[in-house]
């Protein structure tokens, strides 16, 4: 009897042995109940036995181990697919069901080797440990693509609920600081309050902006008639505001009229900007160069060079070369504004690119005056 007759004639026990172990770790609270323990083991069973019986040539075999299939949304990965959703609904770790498939694994094996075998039984075992091995690898899979989505829609859903109250704050430190009977230690205070939330503010737009992206949203951009030089001249007053001791020089070339999204390309400006106060040292310098169709940004700063091994993930989300000890800790972000700038240039239809050498390190931003989208 082949490995696959085996599974499928002697379904009913296995299935009990899947439940035993199954229960064991199944959460007190957990809403899955007996027959949908027995269910999920059926449905796994009845997969791998079928893929089993397939003819399988050796290009197929290799693409197999690899965790290649032709269909991604063929019968037996979506059998693994909704394995994974309903632990992962019920509060299984991802060491729990790759914990089942080896209880699974070793309970078949274990009853069909008590019959007696002939000279193909090891080659019938290949074929079982590799579907076995395909199905666990298409159910840790889609657990960690479904962790990861609802990792990033907690973190939009926090940043887009954060974004009210501490608009209140902003407001409320701007009324007092435009009141006259504010005592200099007062109006001090008042002000060092404002700059921190105004950090938190731009710290909390990246986020917001990296969720999205991470869900599948486009970033959403609103072109309208702006002046370069005006955003470069505003971002600096806004990081000098934030960084007192910030020393930032301003040079516009060229005719800097276009049609972008002001606020994104602040935001872009001002998050070089911070990275350059932030991770360099002496003064940082902001140009801006009109050409006759495209317009040329470039954040420069002095200080020691990004590490070579540093450059290919420099605007991966959540990376960052290492700061420097004079600005280590909270003030060194999260490691999303370099990301958040090639999102908002790549909506503009733009690029950014990095040079980092002994003598400073320069970001340089490239974007048309008009985008193909606006026009």
């Amino acid at each position: 009897m082949s490995l696959s007759d085996f599974i499928e004639a002697n379904l009913p026990g296995l299935v009990d042995d899947w439940t035993d172990y199954a229960r064991t770790i199944n959460l007190a609270d957990g809403r899955l109940d007996e027959s949908q323990l027995r269910d999920a083991a059926r449905a796994i069973l009845v997969r791998i036995a079928a893929d089993m019986r397939e003819p399988q040539t050796a290009a197929q075999q290799k693409a197999k181990s690899r965790g290649e299939r032709p269909d991604p949304k063929c019968d037996f990965n979506l059998v693994a697919h909704q394995h994974a959703d309903d632990r992962l609904s019920q509060g299984y770790g991802i060491n729990d069901v790759v914990a089942e498939y080896r209880a699974l694994r070793a309970s078949v094996l274990r009853r069909w080797l008590q019959k007696p075998q002939d000279d193909v039984a090891f080659l019938e075992m290949i074929r079982f440990n590799e579907a076995i091995d395909q199905m666990l690898a298409e159910s840790v899979r889609q657990y960690a693509q479904r962790t990861e989505r609802i990792r990033d829609l907690f973190a939009g859903v926090l940043a887009h609920d954060l974004r009210s109250p501490l608009g209140a704050i902003l407001n409320s430190a701007d009324v007092l600081l435009r009141d006259d009977g504010l005592s200099v230690f007062s109006a001090r205070a008042v002000a060092n309050a404002q700059r921190g939330a105004m950090r938190m503010k731009r710290m909390i737009d990246d986020l917001f902006i990296f969720t999205r992206t991470r869900l599948g949203d486009v970033l959403p951009v609103d072109f309208t008639p702006q002046d370069m030089g005006r955003i470069c001249n505003d971002a600096a007053d806004e990081v000098r505001a934030a960084y007192p001791d910030a020393r930032i020089e301003v040079r516009l070339t060229g005719e800097l009229a276009g049609r972008w999204d002001g606020a994104r390309i602040g935001q872009l400006v001002v998050n070089l900007l911070v990275n350059a106060v932030q991770h360099g040292s002496g003064e940082v310098r902001v140009s801006a160069v009109g050409h006759s169709e495209q317009v040329t940004l470039a954040v420069s700063n002095e200080g020691s060079p990004i590490p070579a091994r540093a450059l290919p993930t420099l605007f991966d989300p959540l990376t960052r070369a290492s700061p420097s000890p004079a600005r280590s800790g909270a003030a060194s972000g999260m490691g999303l504004g370099l990301y958040i700038c090639r999102c908002i240039a790549r909506s503009h239809d733009g690029t950014i690119r990095v040079e980092s050498t002994e003598s400073g390190t320069i970001f340089t931003v490239q974007i048309p005056k008009v985008p193909s989208s606006c026009r």
